[in-house]
């Protein structure tokens, strides 16, 4: 049986086969004796009728034999036994002539030989129904040995079940309940206390995580406003020369990412069920002429040719700062590994796709590309390979999925996908 199993099912099976071994051992040892004993109970019986016989023919006594028994002997002519008779070894045998099965006893004695045959269907009956007993009770002895197994798995692994649900609902460890209070002071108990435990270490470690991204985001949304603030000022002042101009706007640019990105970490640090419906929603045709105003001016600067195109309108709106994140992210590592060539954002009904003319993703890559801390080996520009990690745990938490494929002869296009619920 395959140790995928349910565990119920391979605990009755067990169950089933050592009766099936047990059973099948005591019931052809009980054929056997039966046959053995039989046999000589019989062969002695043979011989004893034999030697009566013998006797008798020798002082000329009638011969009294049963009704089942037929005495043959050389030492008369209308005894003479048949041919498959006097081929037998002395003692006891069994012999089939045609449709006709009979016990055979030969004894040689004075030169004579004599054999006294018995019809075997009497015996034949007896052992038919001792045969038929015995398989009743084999088969018998597996059914009462499924039930049991079935009740036993049942009571058995009853806590074992009750121990999985609880944790695969999570109903209890997601409150103060501990699941070992509910358990008896066993191998499931113990169990449940191990559980226990490793939930709540889980949850110190995911609440610090909470904590720590939800402070950090917060403090750092004061000093970026000041900056952002800082910069529409400057931008504002006529003695600034032009490549100052440039300086502020870059920083003012990356200002804006940066309190985005704050913004983004704030709500994956939240609860989903936490969202209010105070949240921006926006159509993806809004969000991409948001993100082409933005990129496309830093994709002409590089001389690639940058284009949003329009495949099926979508009536749907998604959250604003996740789409945003999400889209803004795919540009900029198409931006990063995009030497020359095109870049295109291609809008379909339900989802959108980033394909570029770079110099493609490894497949043996592409199974760590969404991992933190990784960058392709073209990429180009500053960064510490946070930016797709970052697009799928969005994903992860919106319910939508990304994936990435090669382009011949060059390139990859990375697709997200926005009803994959």
């Amino acid at each position: 049986m395959s140790a995928r199993q349910p565990l119920k099912q391979r605990i009755v099976f067990a169950f089933v086969l050592m009766t099936l071994l047990t059973s099948g051992a005591f019931s052809f040892g009980i054929v056997e004796i039966v046959h053995h004993v039989e046999e000589r109970l019989v062969s002695k019986g043979m011989r004893s009728d034999l030697e009566i016989a013998v006797d008798a023919l020798g002082t000329g006594r009638a011969v009294q034999l049963d009704k089942s028994e037929k005495l043959y002997t050389t030492a008369a002519k209308q005894l003479y036994p048949p041919a498959e008779f006097l081929s037998l070894k002395p003692g006891f045998s069994e012999v089939v002539a045609g449709e006709q099965a009979y016990y055979a006893f030969k004894l040689l004695r004075d030169d004579h030989t004599y054999v006294l045959t018995q019809d075997q269907r009497e015996f034949e009956a007896r052992e038919q129904l001792i045969y038929q007993a015995v398989l009743a009770c084999f088969l018998v002895s597996l059914l009462i040995a499924w039930g049991l197994g079935a009740l036993l798995a049942n009571r058995v692994l009853q806590p074992v079940a009750q121990l999985a649900n609880d944790v695969r609902s999570g109903a209890r460890y997601r409150g103060s309940e501990l699941l070992a209070k509910n358990y008896a002071d066993d191998e499931v108990g113990r169990l449940a206390e191990a559980f226990d435990k490793t939930f709540a270490q889980l949850r110190r470690s995911l609440d610090r995580e909470k904590l720590f991204t939800s402070d950090v985001s917060h403090e750092l949304r004061t000093p970026l406003m000041v900056i952002g603030t800082s910069c529409e000022l400057l931008s504002h002042s006529t003695g600034l020369t032009d490549k100052q101009m440039q300086q502020v706007a870059r920083i003012r640019r990356a200002s804006d990412e940066m309190l985005e990105l704050v913004e983004t970490l704030l709500l994956l640090a939240r609860e989903k069920g936490s969202m209010t419906d105070s949240v921006s929603l926006v159509p993806l045709e809004d969000a991409a002429i948001e993100q082409d105003k933005f990129w496309g001016p830093q994709f002409a600067a590089r001389g690639i040719d940058y284009r949003c195109t329009l495949e099926e309108a979508d009536d749907n709106r998604y959250q604003a700062i996740f789409l945003r994140t999400v889209m803004s992210n795919l540009l900029r590592n198409a931006l990063h590994y995009t030497e020359k060539g095109r870049v295109e954002l291609q809008l379909f009904n339900g989802g959108f796709r980033v394909e570029d003319t770079g110099p493609g993703i490894a497949p043996e890559q592409q199974s760590r590309l969404f991992e933190p801390f990784q960058r392709g080996d073209h990429a180009r520009g500053e960064g510490l390979g946070l930016g797709l990690s970052l697009v799928k745990r969005i994903c992860e938490y919106q319910g939508w999925s990304v994936s990435v494929r090669q382009l011949q002869p060059q390139g990859c296009v990375f697709c997200v996908d926005l009803k994959a619920d």
